[in-house]
C-alpha cells in the first residue's frame, strides 16, 4: 500500500512540473524586446573653412489667410486659383442687404437725434431768456439745459451708431493686402460663412524666403546677414544670391536643430509656395586643425577601450547602434575632442550609452 501511495505521489509531482514548465513557456513567448529610447546628434567637423548645404521649403514674402470680419452669405467670388491682383483689389463679396438695412436705420436714428437736439436747444434758449426777465425758476433753466445736452449726446451716440454700420457694410467686401498671387480658394458663392473664416489664401510679396533647419553645432556660426546661396529642385542649373534674414534662438520640435531664414535677392521664375530648396553656407575656420567634438557623456570606456555608438537610422523614428572604437583628445569646453574613429556627419548617441550594445534597436528620441 506504502508503494502505492508512493507512485501516486511522484506521479502527481511530474504532472504539476509539467503544467509549470508549459504556462512558463507560454509567458516567454509573449515577452517582446523594449526598445531603449536615446538622444543622438550629428557630430561636424570643425575648425577648418567648411562649405554645407541644408534642406528647406520656400515660401513667398507674405503668406496670409484672407477672412470677412463680419458673417454673412457669400454673393460673389471674383478670382480664382493662380490669379495675380493688384493691391486693394475687390475679391470677393457678402450679401450686403442685412447691413444696408442697419445702416439705413442707423442714418434714421441720427435723423431723430439731430431734430431732438434742435428741439431742446430753441426750449433751452426760451427757458434761458424766460429765466434772464425772471419768468421762468432756476429749476427750468436746469432743466432746459440738462434736456439740450443729453440731446446733443444722443446725436453724437448715433453719429458712431450709424459709423459703425457703414463699417459693417464695407467689411462685406474683402480686399487684397498687396500684389498678390491667389493661392487657394477653399469656398464657393451662396455660401454661409462666419466672421474670421478663412476664404481664400494669397502669397504677396516679390522677395522669397527659405527656412531651412541648421544642427546645433553651427547655429553660433550663422550671423544675420551672412551671404548665402539657394538651388530648387525645380529649378536645376540656377543659384540664387541670398542673404540670412532670421536667425532662430529656440530649437524646433526635434530639439537639436534651429531655424534659419533666408531672403532671396531677386525673384523665382515659376516660383510657387512650398518648393523644396537647398541653401549652401560657407563657414569660416576657426583656429587650429580641423577636428570632431562630442559631448563627454558620448564616450564610454570598458577592458576593450574606449567607444561610442553610431546610429543607422530606420524609418518610423528607430535605429540600429553600431559600436565604433574611437581616439580621444582633449576636452575642451565645447566638448571631447575625436582623433580617430568617426567620420563628419555621423549619427552619435549622447545619452543612455551604458545601457546599448552593439546592434541594438532603439527609439530616436529627437524624432519622435
Amino acid at each position: 500500500m506504502n508503494h502505492y501511495l508512493k507512485g501516486l505521489y511522484l506521479l502527481g509531482c511530474f504532472l504539476l512540473a509539467g503544467i509549470i514548465v508549459a504556462c512558463g513557456g507560454e509567458d516567454q513567448s509573449e515577452i517582446t524586446e523594449f526598445v531603449r529610447p536615446v538622444r543622438s546628434q550629428h557630430v561636424f567637423l570643425t575648425g577648418s573653412n567648411q562649405i554645407r548645404t541644408f534642406s528647406g521649403t520656400a515660401r513667398a514674402g507674405l503668406e496670409a489667410k484672407l477672412s470677412f470680419k463680419v458673417s454673412g452669405t457669400i454673393q460673389r467670388v471674383f478670382v480664382k486659383v493662380g490669379d495675380k491682383v493688384r493691391q486693394r483689389q475687390v475679391l470677393a463679396g457678402l450679401d450686403p442687404r442685412d447691413y444696408d438695412l442697419q445702416m439705413q436705420r442707423a442714418e434714421a436714428a441720427l435723423a431723430r437725434a439731430k431734430a431732438s437736439a434742435r428741439s431742446a436747444a430753441a426750449d433751452y434758449s426760451r427757458v434761458r431768456a424766460l429765466y434772464e426777465n425772471r419768468n421762468a425758476s432756476r429749476n427750468d433753466l436746469d432743466k432746459g439745459r440738462a434736456t439740450a445736452e443729453s440731446s446733443r449726446a444722443e446725436v453724437a451716440s448715433s453719429a458712431k451708431e450709424l459709423e459703425l454700420a457703414q463699417l459693417q457694410l464695407g467689411y462685406t467686401r474683402l480686399s487684397a493686402p498687396a500684389g498678390c498671387y491667389i493661392a487657394s480658394v477653399p469656398v464657393e458663392a451662396n455660401e454661409n460663412v462666419r466672421a474670421g473664416q478663412t476664404i481664400m489664401e494669397v502669397v504677396c510679396g516679390s522677395r522669397l524666403e527659405v527656412e531651412v533647419s541648421m544642427p546645433e553645432a553651427f547655429i553660433a556660426r550663422v550671423k544675420k546677414g551672412s551671404a548665402v546661396t539657394a538651388t530648387f529642385d525645380a529649378i536645376p542649373g540656377i543659384q540664387f544670391s541670398a542673404i540670412v534674414t532670421k536667425v532662430g534662438v529656440a530649437s524646433g520640435r526635434t530639439g537639436t536643430t534651429f531655424p534659419v531664414t533666408v531672403q532671396l535677392q531677386r525673384n523665382v521664375p515659376g516660383f510657387r509656395s512650398g518648393m523644396a530648396a537647398e541653401v549652401t553656407f560657407r563657414f569660416e575656420g576657426r583656429k587650429g586643425e580641423a577636428r570632431i567634438l562630442v559631448p563627454s557623456v558620448a564616450v564610454g570606456e570598458d577592458r576593450e577601450g574606449r567607444f561610442v555608438f553610431v546610429v543607422e537610422e530606420i524609418e518610423g523614428g528607430m535605429g540600429i547602434v553600431h559600436r565604433k572604437p574611437v581616439t580621444v583628445g582633449e576636452l575642451t569646453a565645447e566638448g571631447l575632442e575625436i582623433l580617430d574613429g568617426l567620420v563628419d556627419g555621423e549619427r552619435v548617441v549622447t545619452a543612455g550609452v551604458r545601457r546599448l550594445h552593439d546592434g541594438r534597436k532603439v527609439r530616436l528620441m529627437d524624432d519622435a
